[in-house]
């Protein structure tokens, strides 16, 4: 392993007057390579900075002193001590490799930004209505897309020199360990885990459709349980997570990221060639009572919140790239994030708008524009486009579960490194990622009503996306008060706070109102 350059100033030593003086070796204050993610030992308590001293003009060029020197209790230090907890990075599988690009960072954001849960976007329309959802649609893609864009910029500091190669990292360094942990780790473990608990699930219902499509009733064979298919899924997925790296699944991403416009693409389209469905009405649906009506609004607005996802994985992917102080990392990174949004908005957008024109209030709100595909155009569509759009859902599920479970995989491998100081070997890697997939199996299988209480989760995992960059970058980059930026970030963060607090209480009512079908081990 490589040895990492020390970021430092060297003190210029008296020399003859015959001698031509040489100038003092020195890192650029923004040494954008971190301690933390070098390949060396990390800094010990004895590795420290001493400032360059003050030269004669005519002698040599003066040397800026890295913006290191500060007092104890400054968040630099806190940052050091940071990264003082997190040995060894090049050992990681999220920053192992750092050869990544404009293109890579595309195909990963492309494939974590489009999900299935962008298929129930109709369904928030039929409670909001054309105007009313299209607006919230618009404002909320912004609103994330401008988050995303603030945490591209936090993820290196050209003050302190640090890159913040994860999301947990930069929120323990801004908000300090404990509250940053408090804050984020549960919402971030949730969209980890929790995503690859509902991938395998939509991703094995999805191939008994799909084996139902193909066979079409003339296999004699006996097909496989519901159980049996998760099972079938998650070997896959287990089998292809053993890619060693963040970077080496940037083709399973671009497959994925392909599958993802494609299956959208073709619901959408579908839909929208067979003609708007008898009897369709576009008038929003009231509930008998104002509290009623408060929370479908509420949820519907959930919704459209949760159609947007990948923020938990920005700073990760970002990581895996070469960064100095002339060629930051965040250029190539927004780069391959408008290319990719651009994408997503021209998936989401025809979705939620020609699934809403073709639908109506008949859309359901079970599965969204793939249930109503099969639903009502199950029989006068070809089937092979409808395998093909089944086969690319399984895709596109298979390949998600790859960049989702990264963060903890990176995680769990993070903890051997910290007590072994050497690198995993490979075939525990395997074991790890296998516990970890067969573990999201069990409990798919388990506590298959888990959908149930998505609301409620999501409303506490939402401010991960929508509040938390805004109250960094506050925090961090400390804007003029009450200037423009200052107030932006402060009324979206409160805003996304506070709805964040609002869907978690509609998400308690339902689930009190509604009730939950409990059904351990009996997945439908």
């Amino acid at each position: 392993m490589g040895e990492a350059n020390e970021i430092g100033s060297t003190p210029m030593t008296p020399r003859p007057a015959s001698v031509t003086p040489t100038p003092p070796i020195s890192a650029p204050p923004s040494q954008f390579h971190s301690p933390s993610l070098s390949r060396s030992p990390l800094l010990s308590s004895a590795d420290h900075i001493q400032p360059a001293n003050k030269t004669p003009k005519n002698s040599t060029p003066r040397i800026r002193t890295p913006r290191f020197i500060t007092p104890l209790g400054s968040p630099i230090r806190r940052a050091l001590q940071l990264t003082r907890l997190d040995p060894h990075d090049a050992w990681l599988p999220i920053t192992e490799s750092r050869n990544g690009n404009a293109y890579y960072a595309a195909f990963h954001t492309l494939c974590s930004g489009i999900g299935v849960q962008a298929l129930v976007l109709p369904v928030a329309f039929t409670i909001l209505g054309w105007t009313w959802g299209i607006i919230n649609l618009t404002v909320a893609f912004i609103w994330q897309l401008y988050t995303l864009y603030l945490l591209v910029q936090l993820h290196e500091s050209t003050e302190t020199g640090m890159r913040y190669s994860r999301y947990l990292q930069l929120c323990s360094a801004t908000f300090g360990e404990k509250l940053g942990k408090w804050l984020a780790l549960f919402p971030i473990m949730y969209l980890s885990g929790g995503t690859c608990v509902a991938l395998i699930i939509i991703g094995g219902s999805t191939s008994k459709m799909f084996f139902d499509i193909v066979c079409g009733g003339t296999c004699n064979a006996q097909p496989p349980t519901t159980v049996e298919w998760y099972l079938i899924f998650t070997s896959a997925a287990v089998l292809l997570s053993q890619l060693p790296n963040l970077n080496s699944i940037a083709g399973v991403s671009l497959i994925g990221a392909i599958t993802a416009i494609g299956y959208c693409t073709f619901i959408w389209v579908i839909s929208v060639v067979e003609g708007r469905l008898p009897g369709v009405s576009y008038n929003p649906v009231k509930g008998s009572t104002d509290v009623i009506r408060i929370f479908d609004v509420l949820n519907a607005l959930g919704i459209i919140a949760f159609a947007f996802r990948g923020h938990n994985l920005i700073l990760e992917i970002q990581a895996t790239m070469p960064s100095d102080e002339k060629h930051p990392s965040r250029v190539p990174m927004w780069k391959g994030v408008k290319v990719s949004y651009t994408l997503v908005a021209l998936c989401l957008f025809p979705l939620a708008i020609g699934g809403y024109w073709a639908y109506g209030q008949l859309i359901p709100k079970e599965g969204g524009m793939l249930t109503a595909l099969y639903a009502f155009h199950g029989q006068d569509t070809s089937q092979f486009i409808l395998g093909l759009t089944s086969l690319f859902v399984i895709i596109n599920a298979v390949s998600s579960f790859q960049i989702y479970g990264m963060p903890t995989f990176d995680d769990m491998e993070s903890q051997y490194v910290r007590r072994m100081k050497k690198p995993l070997p490979w075939w525990l890697r395997a074991i790890f990622r296998a516990m970890f997939g067969y573990g999201c199996f069990f409990v798919a299988v388990a506590i298959p009503f888990l959908g149930s209480l998505a609301g409620l989760i999501g409303g506490i995992a939402l401010p991960v996306t929508l509040a938390y960059p805004c109250f960094m970058w506050l925090k961090i980059k400390k804007p003029k008060v009450f200037g423009p930026s200052w107030w932006l970030n402060w009324m979206l963060g409160v805003i996304g706070m506070a709805l964040s607090g609002v869907l978690i209480a509609a998400g308690i009512y339902v689930i009190i109102d509604t009730g939950v079908e409990v059904s351990f081990f009996k997945p439908h």
